[in-house]
This record gives C-alpha cells, sequence and structure tokens, in this order.
C-alpha cells in the first residue's frame, strides 16, 4: 500500500510517499522524484529516439536503421543474339490475378505500349463466356485462345493471343488429372512450339506438394515429347524460386510453398532434359530481379519477392536468344509481365 503524508517543518511543505513492501517501508520525497525524473530525462536526451515514441536507446549503442530497399532496373532491350541476327519474334507472359480486375486496372494499355507478337496470360480466374469485351475485341491479336477450370469457375485459367495464326493449338498434356484444371495451352508455329502454363502451387502447408511432384514428372515429360518434334518455348508462372538468388528471403522459406526442396529438384530435373532458363543464360548474377510481390507488408515497394515467371527454351534455341526482360514497373498483378525477344 501506498501511503501518502504532508509534514509541516518552518513553513517549508513536502509530500512524502510511503512504500510498503512486505513490512519494509521507504519514503521518497517529491523533490528527490523530480530530480530523477529530470536526470532520466537529460539521459534520454544523449540517445536516439524512435519518433519520439520508443524508449530510448542504451548510451554508447544505436538504433538499427530500416535497411533501404534494393530495387531491380531492368536494362535496355538487347536486340540482336550473341551471333549478330536481329530479334523478329518478340513474346510477352503475365500472370494477371484474375483477367477482368485486370482489365480494369488498365493491363491492356500496357500491354498496347509492349506490342508483343504474342501475349500469354496466366491465373485468369475467368470462364471463356466472361471474358471481358475489352480483350475478345482487340483487333491487334486477331487469333485468341483460352483455358479455364472444368470444375471450378474463377480458378487458374491462361490464355494465348497471337497476331499470326498459328499452325494448330492444343490444351493440356494429355493428362486428366492436370488438364481438367485449365492451366496449359501449347501452339505450333512453323519452326518453333509455344507452351505457356500456370503450374500447380503446393499451396498453404504445401497440402498439393505430392500433386506437385507428379506434374513436375508428367509435364517434363509432355515438353521432352515435344522437344523431338520442334524446339520449344516455355512461359509463365512456372510456381518455384530455382535458386536463392531467386527470392529475397531464402533462409525463411524453404519448407514454403514455391521453393521446397521437391519443387526445386523438379526444376532442375527440367534443366537437365536439355532446357534452360533464358533469363540466368543472360544474367547469371543478376540478384533482386523478381516478378512476384504479395500484396502483404508493401512487399512490392521494399522489392521482397520472388522470380517465379520464367521463358525456358530448348537448347536449339539459344542461338537466337536476344533478350529476357522482368518488367517490374508494369502494375495491375501481384506479378509483373515478361518479355522475350529472340530470333527464330
Amino acid at each position: 500500500p501506498h501511503i501518502k503524508l504532508c509534514i509541516s517543518a518552518t513553513r517549508v511543505y513536502s509530500c512524502v510517499r510511503v512504500v510498503c513492501l512486505r513490512g519494509v517501508c521507504g519514503i521518497r520525497t517529491s523533490e528527490s522524484m523530480s530530480k530523477r525524473a529530470k536526470k532520466n530525462e537529460q539521459e534520454a536526451g544523449d540517445g536516439d529516439h524512435d519518433n519520439g515514441t520508443a524508449p530510448a536507446a542504451k548510451k554508447g549503442k544505436k538504433v538499427k536503421e530500416p535497411e533501404a530497399p534494393i530495387l531491380y532496373s531492368d536494362p535496355p532491350d538487347k536486340m540482336n543474339s550473341k551471333d549478330g541476327r536481329a530479334a523478329n519474334m518478340k513474346i510477352t507472359s503475365w500472370n494477371v490475378d484474375g483477367l477482368r480486375a485486370w482489365v480494369k486496372k488498365k493491363g491492356l494499355d500496357w500491354v498496347r505500349d509492349e506490342a508483343p507478337d504474342v501475349l500469354c496470360l496466366q491465373e485468369t480466374k475467368c470462364a471463356e463466356k466472361s471474358l471481358p469485351d475489352e480483350i475478345t475485341s482487340m483487333p491487334e491479336f486477331p487469333h485468341k485462345y483460352w483455358a479455364g477450370s472444368d470444375e471450378k469457375e474463377g480458378y487458374s485459367g491462361v490464355a494465348m493471343l497471337c497476331k499470326t495464326e498459328p499452325l494448330k493449338v492444343t490444351y493440356g498434356i494429355g493428362k486428366e488429372e492436370h488438364d481438367k484444371e485449365g492451366r496449359v495451352i501449347t501452339a505450333e508455329f512453323p519452326t518453333f512450339f509455344l507452351v505457356t502454363a500456370y503450374v500447380p502451387n503446393s499451396g498453404r502447408g504445401l497440402v498439393r506438394l505430392d500433386y506437385r511432384k507428379t506434374w513436375d514428372v508428367e509435364f517434363k515429360a509432355y515438353l521432352s515429347d515435344l522437344d523431338k518434334r520442334k524446339p520449344l518455348v516455355l512461359c509463365g508462372d512456372l510456381n518455384v524460386a530455382h535458386e536463392e538468388i531467386d527470392l529475397k528471403n531464402s533462409k525463411g522459406n524453404k519448407k514454403n510453398a514455391g521453393f521446397t526442396a521437391e519443387e526445386r529438384e523438379g526444376f532442375n530435373q527440367l534443366l537437365a532434359a536439355g532446357f534452360t532458363d533464358s533469363f540466368r543464360e543472360l544474367y547469371p548474377e543478376q540478384a533482386n530481379a523478381y516478378t512476384f510481390w504479395t500484396y502483404m507488408m508493401n512487399s512490392r515497394s521494399k522489392n521482397v519477392g520472388w522470380r517465379l515467371d520464367y521463358f525456358v527454351l530448348s537448347s536449339a534455341l539459344l542461338p537466337g536468344l536476344c533478350d529476357s526482360k522482368i518488367r517490374n514497373q508494369a502494375m495491375g498483378s501481384d506479378h509483373c509481365p515478361i518479355t522475350l525477344h529472340m530470333v527464330v
């Protein structure tokens, strides 16, 4: 209990506080309390403050400043292959995280400025009957192809929009287990195949990791069969950050979807089958180059991201590779678009 007393002595009044704890009483005058508060205030004035709200740091210690984000600047486009040939094919891929919302966010304005020969989209989340008129009526791409989930409207989905009509277009990889989710479109052109894919996510808690491992094996087999007929370009959201350089926080994500050992090994096996990650072929040491940022925690402005979107090429197409771009200034989704320049 605290007991306040006022003691009068020679016309000087002092308030004292008697503090009794477990039978021990101590007396603290308001004068001594005032002196101690003043001393504390002076000591605090020598330290650092966090907007005036945090307690003072201990003398001699500095408060750690937040790290400035390390951003990636997309360099000028290389329009020639290593052997000097000029690029004549431009392909853009973008996970739009919902086609209808992306159209409302003016994603098509960016596409018109980019002006690719082929536009591939993933995670459209839109049945063909519900496609916005703004995209179905685009004169820039007279040949348009759509795939969506058979069972869940508003789930998964891919699209391919072409200036030139392909020789043939197919859907899926020939496995009903996978094809019902609308994840793959393949277009055959005179000298190559173009495959756009939205690879399954292993899910929170890795609930679909076993399914993803099966997908990786069977998708690789599908691509290898195509490659025997013509070389191919694979583009899309492959839902894996291949190496530690391909995401900001590698140590904390080794048991999370997109960076498990199993998913990374699946990508290793794809490369071992004769395919090449075009971005790493040209920029092997480039860090902080990401294509996906969660909407949470201001991740995009801090560039806390993942490189999940790829152009993967058959080895036979590498001599015609000019550039592999990450257009990280383009907004409208939690992914940014990527663009490939090549000679075909």
